[in-house]
């Protein structure tokens, strides 16, 4: 193992990487509605498709790229995940027309693809002994770049009158941090920072079917969770524009601020769970779902102070969850798990954001009344609380010891 200020300096190198692979997740969200109009587009479905085409993509993508990242250095991985998918997004802002801006989120997405089975096997080989707090403290990178995201494109559309100009500069900033990390992060010597050079032996990802079962329905389970929090963001920009006269600008940063802290509640509740892996996740999911089905009932002033709540507990559920994952199973097949793990939730939890639009666009004038949200929230409530057998599973995974297990309950 190397000396602890390597590891510390490929921590927050992959923390950087994190903040714009989330960067690209949400830079979207606050920019639907100009970008209906800008590229005439008859239905909001349309115009929030872009957004789940590029997530169903990245995600459906996982597994296969969690292979590579158990077999090839994990970070030249990193850095040409990050190249492709800010070029995806110079590639969207500069697209004349509607199927090419699919196209172009679609190349985003193959890059940003790269990033979760790599980076979050090297973190739990590079720190066995706390897991989730090193995962926390790469989420603050995730928690910075879902803040950014959706706040800088709002003001920059909004100065600009222009959706693709803040597009254009993400995408710009993008290349110039993977030609950064390229330079920077140096694996000469490094043996954690890739695997070896020839292929290891193939390894079974599970010895058992019970092993396998459990993993699967731990997937299922947190495939609710993703759907109700990636409903909040879309249906969130929609339920602020349209129900309570937010501007783009209003939107973006109202959305930011879920975002912003989780950079608080990442390393925090990371750090706590290494404690107790799953009480501490089932408390933060909990709280998560009591401000969901409270929220659409808000008034005005309120809205921005729930999805800061919102924000604290949801997004710290993220990095216990992805160390219990990955205590569950041995180095040699944690990126493909990993993998595996978000292209089975992230594919049925990425349908919100089509969903969402969807919904929206079929209220038709009734969007613009509050109440007619309240039975929409309570469902993304009821989904969160519905994955919390989730936890149970891969509790039960750690526990076997075909697995290695080092279990936090």
């Amino acid at each position: 193992m190397d000396a602890p200020q390597h590891r510390a300096r490929t921590l927050w190198l992959l923390g950087v990487l994190h903040a714009f692979t989330h960067v690209y997740h949400v830079a979207l969200l606050p920019l639907y509605l100009p970008m209906q109009r800008d590229l005439k587009l008859s239905t909001l479905e349309q115009a929030t498709l872009p957004m789940t085409v590029m997530m169903l993509t990245y995600y459906g993508l996982s597994y296969p790229l969690g292979i590579l990242a158990d077999r090839v250095s994990r970070k030249k991985l990193l850095g040409w995940g990050l190249f492709i998918n800010a070029l995806g997004f110079v590639g969207l802002a500069l697209a004349p027309s509607y199927p090419l801006a699919l196209a172009s989120v679609v190349v985003a997405a193959i890059g940003g693809s790269c990033f979760h089975p790599a980076a979050t096997a090297l973190v739990a080989r590079l720190y066995p002994e706390a897991t989730g707090k090193a995962l926390g403290l790469i989420g603050i990178g995730a928690g910075a770049g879902f803040f950014v995201g959706p706040l800088y494109a709002g003001w920059r559309a909004t100065q600009t009158n222009d959706w693709r100009t803040p597009v254009l500069e993400l995408g710009v900033l993008g290349i110039l941090a993977a030609v950064a990390f390229a330079w920077l992060a140096d694996d000469s010597g490094a043996g954690d920072l890739q695997t070896p050079a020839q292929p290891a032996a193939p390894h079974a990802l599970f010895s058992t079917s019970t092993l396998w079962l459990l993993f699967l329905a731990a997937a299922v389970a947190f495939a609710l969770r993703d759907f109700a929090g990636h409903s909040m963001g879309s249906l969130g920009s929609l339920f602020l524009q349209k129900a309570h006269g937010f501007s783009v600008q209003e939107a973006g940063a109202a959305l930011s601020v879920i975002f912003l802290m989780g950079v608080i509640s990442n390393p925090l509740f990371g750090h706590l769970s290494d404690r107790n892996r799953t009480r501490w996740t089932a408390g933060v999911m909990v709280a998560s779902a009591l401000v969901i089905a409270a929220f659409p009932h808000l008034p005005r002033g309120g809205l921005t102070v729930a999805l800061a709540v919102y924000g604290f507990f949801f997004m710290g559920c993220y990095p216990m969850v992805e160390a219990a994952l990955m205590e569950s199973v041995p180095d040699a097949v944690r990126g493909r798990v990993f993998g595996l793990f978000i292209t089975v939730g992230g594919i049925l939890g990425n349908v919100a954001h089509w969903f969402a639009g969807r919904w929206v666009e079929h209220l038709g004038a009734a969007a613009s009344e509050p109440a007619r949200y309240h039975r929409f929230y309570l469902l993304l409530a009821t989904l969160l609380l519905l994955s919390l057998p989730g936890l149970l599973c891969l509790r039960e995974m750690r526990r076997l010891p075909a697995n290695h297990a080092n279990p936090r309950e």
